[in-house]
């Protein structure tokens, strides 16, 4: 995956492989002692319905970097 500036994907909206919109790029978590990125923390749609991905305390998705497929106009997740 190329190199993108944190900055540039603040309020990014994230949407499913199946199209379905999840919500707005919120945050992103990282381990602070190896550096890796952990998750995305999505702030819902309320067209988000049926989206499986634990939530933290104020209801944010945490979707797994790994399931991140494509950074383009919209982040697209794997469901």
């Amino acid at each position: 995956m190329p190199e993108i500036l944190a900055e540039n994907l603040s309020g990014k909206s994230v949407v499913g492989s199946d199209g379905a919109e999840l919500g707005l790029l919120y945050n992103i978590t990282m381990d602070l002692k190896s550096g890796t990125l952990e998750n995305l923390v999505v702030d819902p749609a309320e067209t988000a319905g049926s989206a499986t991905f634990p939530r933290d305390a104020q209801g944010h998705y945490l979707v797994p970097v790994a399931n991140v497929q494509a950074v383009k106009d919209h982040i697209v997740v794997g469901r």
